[in-house]
Parts: C-alpha cells; sequence; structure tokens
C-alpha cells in the first residue's frame, strides 16, 4: 500500500522514550503483591497473614474479610443480555479477594503492601492458607454435566450462566429437513492468552480530600473511572484515571482488575502511592483469556449447493466469573455473524454459557467476530467437500451481492453495504489460485504435502445504537466524544475518548484536524487517556476509534471552521462560503487575499463588531457521535501450506488479505493493523492454547515455554490489498480495520491444511494445528486405512 508519512509516535517507541505507567515515578510508594490460589478449586478453611504482616517493611496485608468489613462493592459486569425465553442471566458476585472459596488457579486471596517489592514477596510466601482442594472441571463440555463439581453453590442452575438463542427454531428446522444435503461438523475454537507486550500495571496515589489518581495500563480510562467508583463507594468526581502510553491491549485491557481496587484501596489506607505490575507468569494467571467455544454446526443446502438453512449450538466458557464484556462475546458480538456474508434463508443459533474453574474471559482481538467466521468458513469448505465443490465456487453461489444490499440477515442484522464477489476474485487473483494444482504437485515430487484454503469473512465494527445495547443487556452507551479547541494564538488542541495502545491515534486524530483546517499536523496538540483532561469517553474496543472518535472530531472542527469562515468572511468583506482553509491560512477562493489563520482564531475571540450578538467568541467545540449501526467490515483471505507427512509441521508459505475496511484515511496504519491482525490469527491456528490438567484443573501454560507464541520464523511477508466500499454510517466512509486479521486468516489456515491432509486420509483437524497434532491425524488415517476392515477382501 503507497502510505502517508510516519507515525507521529514512531520516534518515540523505538527510541525507547515512551511512557508507560511502571516508567512513572512517584516518591514514597509502596510496591503491591498478591497472594493468589495455588489450587483451581477449594474451600479456605483458615488464612493467616500474621507472619507476613510482621516482615520488616510491610506496610499492610488485606484479605477478603476486610473487603467484606469495608462495605466494598464486587467486581462488576457491564452485560445482562436476556436469555431463552426472556430468563435471567447468572451473575454471581466476583470478590475483590476471596474469602471462603477460591474458584480459579491465580485467584486473588489477600494483597501485601511494603517498602519494597523484595519485602512484598518474603511476606506472600510467609501466608499461611489451609484449603480445602475440590473437584474442578475446565472444560465447558464438561461443566455442564449432572455430575460436574458446583462452581457457584447458591446457584440453583449449576454452572449453567445463560442460556441464550437467536433466530428462527422452527422454521430452521422445517428448512433442513426438506434440504437436499445436510453438513454437520463439530469444532472447538481454543483458549488462548492475550500476552499484550507490556503487562498490565497500576500506581494509586491518593489525593487531597480524600481523592484518588490511578495510573493504569488500560483501555477504556474512563469506563475504569465508573467501576472502580462504584467498586469503591466514591464519587466518579474524586477519582482521576491516567493511562499513558499503552504497550498493547487487545481487550485484555478492558476489564477493572481486582489489582485495580486493591492498590487504590491500600493507597487511600495508607495515604501513600502504591503501584504494582504483573509477572509474565501472574498474566498467564489472573488475565482475562479468551475464545474457549465448543461448537456443533449444520448447513442445510440444495441441489446445486446453495444455503436453505444454518443451526449453531455453542458451548461458551466464561470461566470462574463474569467479566466486563464478557457475557456480549459470545452472545451479541458471535451469533449474529454465524450467517457471515452468505443468503441463508433460515438460521439458529442457540449459545449455552457455563461457568469453570478457570481464569475468566473477556475480549481479545475480535471478540466473537472470529469464532463466528471460524465456523461458517469451516462449514462451507466441507460442504463443498462433500458436494464435489470447489471452495471459490460454493461461495461464488451464496454470496450477498452487492445487490442485495441493505439486506437484513436471519439472524437479526441490518448490512449496509460491501461487494463478497469482486473480494474473492481479487484474492484468487493476487493469491495465484488457480495455478496451485503445479505448485501442489512440485511439492509433492519433494514428499511434502501442499494445501490452499480460503476464508470469506463478514464482521461488526463501531457499534450499534444505545438503545438497541440497552435492550440486549448492556450498561454503558455506545457514545464517543472528541473536544477540538483552538486556542487565541492559532494552537489547535483535539481529544478524544477513545485510547490507542498501538492503533496510531496520536497520528490519525491530528491529521483529521489539520487537513480540514488548513495546518501541518505538527501544529496539532493530541490529548487521551486522562479524564480529567477529557471528561467523557467510552475507549478503544470493536475497532471503533476511527468511525466513533473521528466522526466526532470531523464534527467538531466542522462547526470551528464554519465559525472561522464566517469571521474571516467579515474580516475580508466576502461571503463566508468563498473561504478556504489552505496552507496556514484563510484565503478567499480564487484570489491571493487571505489572513494568517491565527490572526482569524484571535478575531473568533475578540468579534469585529459587525458579528457581536450573532456569533458566539471563542472556538472550543465538543460533539458526541452516536452510531447508527454496525459497520461491516470484510474480505476474503487466502493462505496456502506446506505439510510434512513424517513430522506433521507445517510451514507457511503465503498469506493473501483482501480486506474491506471502507475509505483508507491512512494506508500505512491500515495495513499494520491488517498485519497484526494476521500475526494474532495465525497464532491461535498454528501455535497458541490456554492448556489446563483435565483432573486438577492446574494451568499446564503459564509461561511463554509452555505457550507457544508465534515468532518471525513461523509467519511470512503477508500480501495485504484493500478493496474499500464506503459506509454511510459515519462521515468518513470507513468501516474500521483492527481486527480483521483475527476474524479471517484462522479459517482460512485450517481450510489449507485439512486441503493437504486429505489425500492422506485426514477428516479434521483442531486448532493449534501443531505439529504433533498434525502427525498424530496422519498417523490414526494411516493406522485406518491399515485396519484389516479396510482391507478389500480376497474371497
Amino acid at each position: 500500500m503507497a502510505g502517508k508519512s510516519a507515525r507521529r509516535e514512531d520516534v518515540r517507541f523505538i527510541t525507547g522514550a515512551g511512557r508507560y505507567v511502571s516508567d512513572l515515578r512517584s516518591a514514597g510508594a509502596l510496591h503491591m503483591a498478591v497472594f493468589r490460589s495455588p489450587l483451581a478449586h477449594a474451600r479456605i478453611a483458615r488464612l493467616d497473614i500474621a507472619a507476613a504482616a510482621a516482615v520488616p517493611g510491610v506496610k499492610a496485608v488485606i484479605t477478603g474479610e476486610d473487603i467484606r468489613e469495608a462495605g466494598l462493592g464486587t467486581l462488576p459486569t457491564a452485560w445482562n443480555p436476556p436469555g431463552r425465553n426472556g430468563a435471567r442471566m447468572l451473575a454471581p458476585p466476583w470478590p475483590v479477594l476471596a474469602e471462603s472459596r477460591a474458584r480459579y488457579c491465580g485467584e486473588a486471596i489477600a494483597a501485601v503492601a511494603a517498602e519494597s517489592p523484595a519485602a512484598a514477596r518474603a511476606a506472600l510466601a510467609l501466608i499461611e492458607v489451609d484449603f480445602e482442594e475440590l473437584p474442578a472441571v475446565c472444560e465447558g463440555r464438561r461443566a455442564l454435566a449432572a455430575s460436574a463439581p458446583a462452581i457457584h453453590p447458591e446457584s440453583s442452575s449449576g454452572n449453567l450462566c445463560l442460556d441464550f438463542d437467536l433466530g428462527d427454531a422452527a422454521r430452521t428446522a422445517e428448512a433442513m429437513r426438506a434440504a437436499a444435503h445436510v453438513v454437520e461438523i463439530e469444532l472447538s475454537n481454543n483458549r488462548v492468552a492475550v500476552c499484550p507486550m507490556e503487562p498490565r500495571a497500576v500506581l494509586a496515589e491518593p489525593g487531597a480530600a480524600g481523592g484518588l489518581t490511578l495510573y493504569t495500563a488500560t483501555q477504556v480510562p474512563h469506563s475504569v473511572r465508573g467501576l472502580l467508583a462504584r467498586v469503591l463507594h466514591m464519587e466518579e468526581a474524586a477519582i482521576r484515571v491516567v493511562s499513558p502510553d499503552v504497550g498493547g491491549g487487545f481487550g485484555g485491557k478492558m476489564a477493572l482488575y481486582p489489582e485495580d481496587v486493591l492498590a487504590s484501596l491500600l493507597a487511600l489506607q495508607a495515604k501513600r502511592p502504591v503501584r504494582w505490575t504483573a509477572s509474565r507468569s501472574e498474566a498467564f494467571l489472573a488475565d482475562t483469556q479468551a475464545r474457549d467455544h465448543w461448537t456443533t454446526a449444520r448447513l442445510g443446502l440444495d441441489g446445486e449447493g446453495r444455503i436453505v438453512a444454518l443451526r449453531v449450538s455453542t458451548l461458551a466458557n466464561v470461566g470462574a466469573y463474569l467479566s466486563l464484556a464478557a457475557p456480549a462475546i459470545p452472545t451479541w458480538y458471535y451469533a449474529p455473524l454465524l450467517t457471515g456474508a452468505y443468503r441463508v434463508p433460515a438460521a439458529h443459533a442457540e449459545v449455552k454459557l457455563a461457568f469453570t474453574n478457570t481464569t475468566p474471559v473477556d475480549a481479545y482481538r475480535g471478540a466473537g467476530r472470529p469464532e463466528a467466521s471460524f465456523v461458517i468458513e469451516r462449514l462451507m469448505d466441507e460442504a463443498a467437500h462433500r458436494l464435489g465443490l470447489a471452495p471459490d465456487e460454493i461461495r461464488r453461489r451464496n454470496f450477498l451481492t452487492p445487490a442485495d444490499y441493505p439486506a437484513d440477515t436471519a439472524l437479526g442484522l441490518s448490512i449496509d453495504c460491501g461487494d463478497h464477489p469482486a473480494l474473492l476474485e481479487r484474492a484468487l487473483a493476487a493469491s495465484r489460485w488457480k495455478d496451485f494444482p503445479e505448485r501442489r504437485h512440485a511439492a509433492l515430487a519433494r514428499g511434502r504435502h501442499r494445501g490452499i484454503g480460503l476464508s470469506a469473512y463478514l464482521e461488526i465494527a463501531g457499534g450499534s445504537p444505545s438503545h438497541m445495547v440497552a435492550a440486549q443487556g448492556a450498561a454503558g452507551g455506545s457514545y464517543e466524544a472528541a473536544r477540538v479547541h483552538v486556542i487565541p494564538s492559532g494552537g489547535v488542541i483535539v481529544s478524544v475518548g477513545t485510547h490507542s495502545h498501538g492503533q496510531s491515534h496520536e497520528t490519525v486524530f491530528p491529521r483529521l484536524v489539520a487537513e480540514r483546517l488548513g495546518l501541518d499536523p505538527a501544529q496539532v496538540q493530541f490529548v487521551q487517556g486522562d479524564t480529567d483532561r477529557v471528561p467523557v469517553g467510552r475507549g478503544t474496543f470493536a475497532s471503533r476509534s476511527l468511525a466513533l472518535a473521528g466522526a466526532a472530531i470531523v464534527t467538531s472542527v466542522g462547526r470551528i471552521g464554519e465559525k472561522m469562515r464566517e469571521v474571516a468572511g467579515e474580516l475580508l468583506e466576502v461571503q463566508a462560503e468563498d473561504i478556504v482553509f489552505e496552507k496556514g491560512r484563510l484565503a478567499v477562493r480564487g484570489t491571493d487575499r487571505a489572513l494568517p489563520f491565527a490572526e482569524v482564531a484571535r478575531a473568533c475571540y475578540r468579534l469585529p463588531q459587525a458579528l457581536a450578538g450573532r456569533v458566539s467568541p471563542g472556538l472550543d467545540e465538543t460533539a458526541f457521535v452516536e452510531p447508527p449501526g454496525w459497520t461491516f467490515p470484510g474480505g476474503c483471505h487466502v493462505v496456502e501450506v506446506e505439510v510434512d507427512p513424517e513430522t506433521g509441521a507445517v510451514e507457511l508459505i503465503a498469506v493473501t488479505a483482501v480486506d474491506d475496511v471502507g475509505n483508507v484515511i491512512d494506508p500505512v496504519v491500515v495495513e499494520g493493523q491488517i498485519h497484526g491482525g494476521l500475526a494474532q490469527g495465525l497464532g491461535q491456528a498454528m501455535l497458541e492454547q490456554v492448556a489446563h490438567d483435565p483432573d486438577s484443573g492446574q494451568p499446564l501454560t503459564g509461561s511463554f515455554m509452555d505457550y507457544a507464541m508465534p515468532r518471525a520464523a513461523n509467519l511470512v511477508s503477508f500480501g495485504t490489498l484493500t478493496h474499500g466500499v464506503p459506509t454511510s454510517r459515519n462521515p468518513l466512509g470507513v468501516k474500521g480495520c483492527a481486527e480483521s486479521g483475527t476474524v479471517g486468516v484462522p479459517a482460512a489456515f485450517v481450510n489449507a491444511v485439512m486441503d493437504a491432509l486429505r489425500p492422506l486420509g485426514v477428516t479434521d483437524i483442531a486448532m493449534p494445528a501443531t505439529p504433533f497434532r498434525v502427525w498424530s491425524a496422519i498417523e490414526k488415517a494411516r493406522k485406518a486405512a491399515a485396519a484389516p476392515s479396510a482391507q478389500p477382501s480376497t474371497m
């Protein structure tokens, strides 16, 4: 992609000048450490902190009893979706510190504040706990069995959190019965850890008159302020939340965590700053995780391979408690997307959310859309195989086309625009799809099995209107806000309620202002991540920043532009519509008459007499933007792989991604976002999986020695293209690009691996397709082929 200038942030980050929470200095700060449950499920029979409290340098040790006696609240969830037939969701309290029972390995039980990290760690080692170990369950499928241990015994519904459904069950069943072909598959979507480069960190500073400033690595500063105030029973106005540079979030830095509350409480009690930074091992235990679905899906097709019905049943493991957005992800962010980019006349989806003795789940890049895309795109490939159709051909027969839009789907989406047939054709051409048989033949001559697979995904981004998400059980609104302030000297400050953790807001948002006011972007100061300087905002998630904050910026700057044109027109004695912004001036169109930008800015604060009473002084505009509906990014990803049948090793040969992100504002930023998503999507498909011992519930992936993140050697140089169909749902015509890689590429990768393995007799492969898993599938197929029952009769 051709690009614009280098990102404003780059020099700071690549020279090590970034300013993260752990870089902040605070005189007299205490260091916090957290005692965590070593067991996945246990009753806490006795907790003795006396020896820990006596360690030199220890200033405080708090337990769940202290939290209860202080009258603090529990950690909240932000969603309460209605269940089947209006049934209520089970939302048991998530205590800041476990008091009588630990429900997952790593759950916080006590916290220590000490003068040094060493003293805090020494105190942790002296905390004495008598645990009565209880049976644990870590798989969602096992958790709903009648014999499963009860994680929240007070509940009458066992480990079932929510039974959710969407669509028309009766119509779908009728269409499925009439289908000429029915294809059924079972799929798992593996649990993954978020693993941002910067671990979570907090620094809590008590202020005057009982106030509090919390520095925290979060994507959603304003949400953290509101949630923290709720738990601590404080006024929001008494809390300031500052999120400086954030080294990756990916959804894992959205929730309010126990450590946010604990550091704040200890700081308020000790009247001293308190800091905490997670170790990487802690992050594997205490950070929210993601995905973890088990799905059975059925696709009904007519004799021509056209879809007539879709039926999906999913069991989603939400962990031991409900994190902030956890209930929304397998329901409203997943189920409506299951029809993908296809014409599906009848569809029904049911999702059961199950509690288990595992770390709670929440958002992770894509959040529900990768899981949905994986289901429909694996189904489409399996249907093509069983019906004898090419993978591209079955998709052509079923795509929604530009002529179909706007389109209302069987699962409740209202899609405004798109062009999936064109995305497919561009991807096939760029990946040299037609020439693949020659490459496969050449690989076979070397003893390797080559496969190619595609995925034609559709996702949602930006947000839907607040009244709609309220009906779906959301506690907050969907709006976003931005302020543009031109000071009298001509300087410009833009502040937004979103927060960048790698999305280049510091470059793109000032550029939106500068381009419209005829300025150099360097003249525009950018502010984010501070609830005192940016009073209102919702944060960064769901690819919403440019569609909503960008829209709010251009709305604000538009109002400022109108006022400046009117003032400049009065000064230059022309109509306001004859004024244009160019090169730091306000000029009369088609002439050399102009005034410097700064001069007009000053005049807006001391208005010409002719404008007095007609135009208000000042240049300070704040706009709130409410999304009229989701935007729908889409695309086609093609993956080519080579499998060594002797070792099961899968080599990634090529990745081609053609994405519809609407209008492309900055090609370099878009390409970078797509690259990052592709790497994370391939990581899940190839290598990553959070694993537990099935009996004890002990995590088996507690470090990067056990949890296989993709490295450069596992990946290739990606081929990325865009084919944008602008949306009318925001003034920039953008759809979102940050999550497309994780949504589209996992299914394309698995489809490619299956294409390579089918000639060897393999009928299925689960993510992650590790060498051992692939080798085992090949060996199983070999043994099945060699079994006596498989041999032709000699009689």
